[in-house]
This record gives structure tokens, C-alpha cells and sequence, in this order.
């Protein structure tokens, strides 16, 4: 429930799909091409000062020795490529987007997450679905999330990770999962 309007009810009201945004936000686009710009920056920094051309703009990266600075500028925007394909490779790939299917009808929920290689599906019967937990941390890695008390297991996730969720749609969003589920609302 990365938006927990994003919540849709059947007609019949049997079926609650919640589609859940993974990888592919806009921070992470960003984060991802300011490691790219930032990287070839130092890549062309470290090849002015072994060429000894300007190959940049702004500064007089040629007028750095080769050696140890532009050997080690070399070395860090290797790092930001590497780490920059990462980026770009999971924003691609769209890493942890899915959904989450309650079913009255067959009596099941479906979890499906978008991994690296291959689709993740967890099924849980609904009849083992104890309460809907609302999950609020605050302070220095702040956590807003739903999650569900399954018996006999650990919580189950039902939100992304990544920017926490205002307090009021995450409210709202466990309190009509409750309401459709009827279970309990805990945490809140």
C-alpha cells in the first residue's frame, strides 16, 4: 500500500487489490543521476590530469598531478559508475513493486513483490490473519508502515519501503483494511 488510496473494492465488495509502487519513484531517479553526473565528473577530472587537457568545463582539473589525485579521482568515479549502473539497473527493473489481493471469496491473500530475478508470491489463508498493525517509529530512521499479524508468523508487510506515509492515510488505509477484513486495528 505504498498509497493506501491506491486501495480499489470490487463491485461485490469479495475482492480488495492494493497495487504497491516499488523502485521507481522519483527520489531514486534523482539520487541515481546525481551519482551518474557526480561520477563522470571525477572520471573526466582524472582523465584531464592524465592527458593534461581541460576536458571539464569549469576548474583546471589538468593542472592536477596524475599522480596521486588524478589516480584517486579515477578510482572514485569508478566507484560512482559501478554504484550508478546498481541504481539505474533496480530503478529498471522496478525492485519491490506488486500488490496485495484479499480474496474473500477463495478465502486467500496474495503478496506479489518484484525481486531481482524473479516474481515473489507469498499466499496466507485469510482465516489466519489475526489484526491489521499499524507500525508508526519516529526519530533519526523514521518507519510508517502496515503490516499484518499472521498466526503462528512474523508480521507481514503490506507497505513500501522508502518515504515514510502521512500519519492520516496510513490510518485510514489500515482502518478500511480492517474493516474489510474483520480483524482488529493495532498501534494506532
Amino acid at each position: 500500500m505504498a498509497s493506501a488510496s491506491a486501495a480499489k473494492a470490487a463491485p461485490s465488495s469479495d475482492l480488495l487489490e492494493q497495487a504497491v509502487v516499488g523502485s521507481r519513484r522519483l527520489s531514486n531517479v534523482l539520487v541515481a543521476a546525481v551519482v551518474s553526473t557526480g561520477g563522470l565528473g571525477f572520471l573526466l577530472t582524472s582523465a584531464s590530469s592524465y592527458l593534461g587537457k581541460d576536458l571539464l568545463p569549469i576548474g583546471h582539473p589538468a593542472a592536477l598531478s596524475w599522480v596521486p589525485q588524478g589516480l584517486v579521482m579515477g578510482l572514485y568515479g569508478i566507484a560512482a559508475a559501478l554504484l550508478s549502473s546498481y541504481l539505474w539497473a533496480v530503478i529498471a527493473i522496478d525492485v519491490g513493486a506488486g500488490s496485495n489481493s484479499f480474496n474473500k471469496k477463495s478465502g486467500q491473500l496474495t503478496v506479489t513483490r518484484r525481486g531481482f530475478r524473479e516474481l515473489i508470491s507469498v499466499s496466507t489463508p485469510l482465516k489466519e490473519i489475526q489484526a491489521v498493525k499499524v507500525d508508526v517509529r519516529d526519530g533519526l530512521n523514521p518507519r510508517r508502515r502496515l503490516a499484518l499479524r499472521v498466526q503462528g508468523r512474523r508480521d507481514l508487510p503490506l507497505t513500501t519501503v522508502g518515504e515514510p506515509m502521512p500519519l492520516a492515510e496510513l490510518e485510514r488505509g489500515g482502518a478500511e483494511l480492517a474493516r474489510f477484513l474483520g480483524v482488529p486495528l493495532e498501534g494506532v
